[in-house]
């Protein structure tokens, strides 16, 4: 059996170059910051799910509701740190790591 290749593909890193241009651009840089507030809440979510979990549970162990949790997780809502701090140490027994980059 003959496999055909496709010589379309490209990098993560090139589309998303092509898409919202260079490290520095001003495009970039919003793509950037909204990539990292969208990947809170998938790891908030990851999180959740691998402690099995409810949105409803998790809320009800942190004075949330249900819908405060879906819409972190959801990317509808940004996220306090102090409150993020508070659903992962409390409601999740983890801690959150925080770091600077330049």
């Amino acid at each position: 059996m003959k496999t055909k290749i496709n010589n379309n593909l490209t990098s993560l890193d090139d589309f998303v170059d092509k898409k919202y241009g260079k490290r520095g651009s001003h495009k970039r840089e919003a793509f950037e910051v909204g990539y990292e507030i969208f990947k809170i809440g998938f790891l908030l979510q990851d999180a959740r799910l691998s402690k099995g979990l409810t949105q409803e549970e998790l809320a009800s162990k942190v004075g949330k509701n249900k819908s405060y949790i879906s819409k972190i997780e959801n990317d509808v809502k940004e996220v306090r740190l102090s409150t993020l701090c508070e659903i992962v140490e409390i409601g999740l027994g983890g801690k959150v790591n925080v770091s600077i980059e330049f």
